[in-house]
């Protein structure tokens, strides 16, 4: 196995979490591997290191290019860098990478700005030090670690109020998602309230809808099995959530009322402008 065949899982890992999408990735390690063919890399003693670095440059520049050019490939030669390095696109390992990291997370990683986020992934997921980290971003040490601290606040979210119970309502979403999931009626009653409310803004429905009564609401939440896949718990403006990310891309928040140990309310939002001033946090 080649110096860059034996990284190339790691450097994929950093580049997706960077990136939040597998074939962006798959483009920032084959641009990686054009720069390490390209360069002298007979002194270097930490390939490992060397790589993370130049895959972490890369992401920055696209990360950064993205608002002005985002549909503009990175480089035409990566084609010819796949098929000079034999690698054919494998599903399986792109689901795998996909799976990898949480739809939350990968959602709130694209609310900061690229060198918050680069501070972030290669300290806090990837162990990188701050010193090294500093030259990628071009500022001081100190200020990639403000980098970081401010990127993991953003994560974590805001302390909730105290009166907010999240482990029930954690346990009250968990039953929910896992019976939509498995299109599982009883288990969808169970948690749900007898006079439950669903509305679900336009955006979502094509016209604003309201849904009332356990029912009719568990009969709809099982037609959600299909995208429950992109599903996960979340804290949402501090109160336990789900986000639905296909591709790492927020396209819907469901938010929860509940009461005692029931689901007495759902909020299903789909609109941009609204998505966007939520405040959005990963759950511990």
């Amino acid at each position: 196995m080649s110096d860059f065949e034996q990284h190339r899982a790691h450097l994929a890992a950093v580049a997706y979490r960077m990136l939040g999408s597998v074939p962006e990735a798959e483009d920032a390690v084959q641009e990686a591997w054009l720069r390490m063919d390209r360069a002298d890399v007979t002194d270097v003693q930490n390939m490992r290191g060397w790589l993370t670095t130049v895959v972490a440059r890369i992401c920055l520049d696209m990360l950064r290019s993205r608002t002005a050019r985002p549909e503009q490939p990175l480089d035409g030669t990566v084609a010819a860098a796949r098929m000079a390095t034999g690698e054919a696109v494998d599903p399986e390992q792109q689901a795998l990478l996909a799976d990898s990291v949480g739809a939350a997370l990968l959602v709130i990683l694209q609310r900061l700005s690229p060198a918050e986020r680069l501070a972030f992934v290669l300290h806090d997921m990837f162990d990188l030090p701050f010193a090294e980290i500093a030259p990628i971003v071009g500022r001081s040490e100190n200020t990639a670690a403000q980098l970081a601290a401010r990127a993991r606040r953003r994560v974590r979210g805001q302390t909730p109020d105290p009166a907010t119970d999240l482990v029930r309502q954690r346990r009250l979403v968990d039953a929910f998602l896992t019976a939509a999931r498995d299109g599982d009626f009883g288990s969808l009653l169970a948690a749900l309230d007898t006079d439950v409310v669903l509305r679900v803004d336009a955006t979502a429905a094509g016209s604003a809808t309201t849904i009332r009564g356990a029912q009719a609401v568990a009969a709809n939440a099982r037609a959600f099995s299909a995208n429950a896949r992109f599903a996960e718990p979340a804290l949402v403006d501090g109160a336990v959530g789900i986000v639905v990310a296909p591709g790492g891309r927020l396209a819907l928040v469901l938010r929860f009322g509940v009461v005692g140990d029931k689901i007495t309310a759902i909020d299903i939002e789909a609109d941009p402008n609204r998505l966007q001033r939520l405040e959005l946090a990963v759950l511990d």
